[in-house]
């Protein structure tokens, strides 16, 4: 399994319909895609220097395959909408984890 990590800094001004959209349009639309299983947003507890309250949103793929094809077929658009809609009020990045091992 892969983590698909997206961590967000978004201004505080946006913070509230920002969630929103994300939980009602875009993170089912990524899902939608078929390369992932499930998603989640974390808040990340840290006071930022720059402002804004930062996120964690991570995408459950099932392997590298459905990630890369992820990235192939449907990244760059849900990116540009992600830009249209809020531009330079939040930075975001992308990290990914490969899960080694569960414990509960």
């Amino acid at each position: 399994m892969i983590i698909y990590n997206v961590t967000i800094n978004v201004e505080d001004a946006i913070r509230k319909e920002w969630l929103e959209w994300m939980r009602t349009t875009h993170i089912p639309d990524v899902i939608a895609t078929g390369a992932f299983k499930n998603a989640r947003i974390c808040r990340v507890l840290v006071e930022e220097e720059m402002g804004g309250t930062t996120y964690s949103v991570q995408y459950l793929a099932p392997d590298r395959q459905s990630l890369e094809a992820y990235y192939g077929e449907h990244a760059a658009r849900l990116r540009q909408e992600v830009t249209d809609r809020y531009g330079d009020r939040l930075v975001a990045f992308r990290t990914e984890l490969e899960i080694i091992s569960e414990h509960e």
